[in-house]
């Protein structure tokens, strides 16, 4: 049984594909024959930014979910064509915008210049596709709107800050997907098409056989995550806390300055950043997984990581919080930290298989895919479908 105090405290082309299970022309038509019977297959246009690998060797939100929709959707039978850094790994049709993730490029000091050369690389290939789905923010909205093949936007940050209210007064037509419900709420007037939540692979991550013994952070280090209230949290619990996060060159003096004193503290263990291989045991150690995030977080891909190994999540009423965690399901929604160790003595009440459970008919890959699949014959229906003839065999 968990204990806590709750007591209020004083205080070019660079080609690179996976291998092809499929190794004969015949079975792969045969494939999409069976895939699509019902629908044309279409050729998708995936445009990544070019920060990360896709996907990305450790820590990477956006690249990491466009990778796991541009796999679904070639496994799904379609033509998908990934504009990305060279350094990335697909079953896709690869277009290297850059040799290598510009996260690892110290030679590259504007990235932007690379991103606008994207942006009009893809506008001269647009023919080539029925529908182009962008990653980017707003970098296509001025161009794409002025060419005739469909396109969208999922918008992957934060939609709150004052200057984001000009953009899509100006740009009210564009279509963009939000990733959450509550993602919409600061720019309303925006041309909201759909919310599609992330999701990720089935069998990326699962339930280990371990007994949790320990409080978990997962992610990355900065002001709004607010690693120290999970220190706190834990510390108010006697319960041990392991951090397993990143620290972007923007967040080091937020670290040097409020985290390491902190992380000094008896009970604390930080591990560093971690990629999947490890992420199954790390969660599944846990008796939940903290996020006493302060920001409207726009989706967290960290809860349905713990999630998918049957881990509880705490986490602070913020953005997207209430629509991806079930209170009282699969983890408690809390408001500050007396609450949230309170959260931790009542995970007893909850199931780790009914949590596993929930991850599966809610946030894996395949389901994110239908989604924008759906969205995509909905938009190209509404305008011109070039049809792609798949052969008899």
């Amino acid at each position: 049984m968990l204990h806590c105090d709750t007591r209020p405290a004083f205080r070019s082309r660079f080609l690179r594909r996976r291998p092809d299970p499929i190794q004969s022309d015949s079975h792969r038509l045969a494939v999409n024959l069976t895939v699509t019977k019902g629908f044309r297959f279409m050729k998708i246009a995936q445009i990544a930014p070019l920060t990360e690998a896709v996907p990305p060797t450790l820590y990477g939100g956006t690249e990491r979910v466009v990778s796991w929709i541009t796999e679904e959707l070639v496994a799904m039978g379609h033509d998908v064509t990934l504009f990305a850094s060279g350094d990335s790994v697909t079953t896709a049709r690869l277009e290297a915008m850059w040799p290598r993730a510009l996260r690892l490029d110290g030679t590259v000091r504007d990235p932007n210049a690379l991103h606008m050369a994207m942006v009009e690389h893809v506008y001269r290939r647009a023919g080539d596709f029925d529908i182009m789905h962008f990653h980017m923010d707003y970098y296509p909205f001025s161009l794409m709107s002025r060419q005739p093949t469909p396109f969208v936007t999922t918008l992957h940050g934060r939609l709150d800050l004052p200057e984001h209210q000009p953009l899509f007064n100006t740009f009210s037509s564009i279509p963009v997907v939000s990733i959450s419900d509550a993602q919409r709420r600061p720019v309303p007037n925006a041309n909201w098409v759909e919310t599609v939540h992330h999701g990720l692979p089935a069998d990326l991550l699962r339930p280990t056989a371990v007994a949790p013994s320990y409080l978990a952070f997962l992610g990355r280090i900065s002001p709004e995550k607010r690693l120290d209230r999970a220190i706190r949290i834990a510390q108010r619990c006697g319960i041990p806390l392991k951090v397993a996060a990143k620290i972007d060159r923007a967040d080091e003096d937020h670290f040097e300055e409020q985290i390491r004193p902190l992380i000094g503290s008896p009970g604390v263990e930080f591990i560093g950043e971690i990629g999947d291989a490890q992420k199954s045991d790390f969660l599944s150690g846990a008796h939940a997984l903290l996020v006493p995030i302060d920001w409207p977080e726009p989706f967290g891909l960290v809860m349905i990581e713990a999630m998918a190994c049957g881990t509880p999540v705490i986490a602070y009423n913020r953005g997207s919080v209430p629509e991806v965690i079930e209170n009282g399901v699969t983890g408690f929604v809390v408001e500050d930290e007396i609450s949230a160790a309170g959260a931790v003595r009542d995970l007893r009440t909850l199931s780790r298989e009914t949590i596993r459970e929930r991850f599966e008919e809610r946030f894996t890959a395949r389901r994110m895919a239908e989604r924008y699949l759906t969205l995509y014959r909905r938009m190209v229906d509404g305008g011109r479908m070039r049809p792609h003839l798949v052969s008899a065999i």
